[in-house]
C-alpha cells in the first residue's frame, strides 16, 4: 500500500491509500478518485515530505523520585469528559473521537441526497408506514423518516427490516 497526499482542481488537499502508484493512476484516469470536499474528480498527487524513520531505540524516561528517595506514585488518570450529547444524538458531523473525517462526511452527504431523491419522507409516521408496507396494505416503496428507539425495536421484533442512517447536514448547506 502507498499513501499519497492529493489535491483537486479547486486546491483542496486530502490523503488517500492505494495499492501502488499504477493503481492510483488507473483510478484517477477513470474518475474514481474524488475530492471529499467538493466532489471534483480532477485529482493529482501533491508534493509530500518524505517519511523518515526514527531510531528504534527510545530512552526510558527517568523515574520520578520523592525527596526521601522512594519512587513517586503516578497521578491518577483524568476523568472522562462528562458533557451531555448534542440534541441531534451526536450524529451531525461528529463521531466518538471528534469531527467526522471529510471523506466520510462527503459519502454520508451523498447517501443522504440519494435517499432524499429516491425515497418518500414520512416523518414521525415511519414505523406505522413501514408496518403497512410490510403487511402489504400499501404499495411497496422506499421510505425514510423518524422512529423512536421503542418503535425501531418493535419493527425488528416483528421481522421488519429497517436501517438506521447517520443523518448529516446537506452538502449544499
Amino acid at each position: 500500500m502507498i499513501h499519497y497526499q492529493l489535491r483537486c482542481a479547486a486546491t483542496h488537499e486530502f490523503d488517500g491509500w492505494f495499492q501502488d502508484s499504477a493503481g492510483f493512476e488507473k483510478l484517477a484516469a477513470a474518475g474514481l478518485v474524488e475530492c471529499p470536499h467538493c466532489g471534483s474528480t480532477q485529482v493529482t498527487r501533491a508534493l509530500m515530505a518524505p517519511a523518515v524513520r526514527k531510531s528504534r531505540k527510545k530512552a526510558a524516561p527517568a523515574p520520578v523520585v520523592e525527596e526521601d528517595g522512594k519512587p513517586a506514585e503516578a497521578p491518577p488518570p483524568p476523568p472522562p469528559p462528562t458533557s451531555p450529547p448534542p440534541e441531534d444524538g451526536g450524529m451531525s458531523q461528529r463521531v466518538a473521537a471528534g469531527p467526522i473525517p471529510a471523506q466520510l462526511l462527503s459519502m454520508l452527504q451523498r447517501l443522504r441526497a440519494e435517499v432524499e431523491k429516491s425515497c418518500d419522507y414520512v416523518g414521525d409516521g415511519f414505523a406505522e408506514e413501514a408496518r403497512k408496507i410490510h403487511n402489504g396494505e400499501v404499495e411497496s416503496r422506499g421510505i425514510y423518516g423518524e422512529a423512536t428507539e421503542a418503535e425501531a425495536e418493535a419493527l425488528a421484533e416483528d421481522g421488519i427490516d429497517i436501517a438506521r442512517l447517520p443523518w448529516v447536514s446537506r452538502a449544499d448547506s
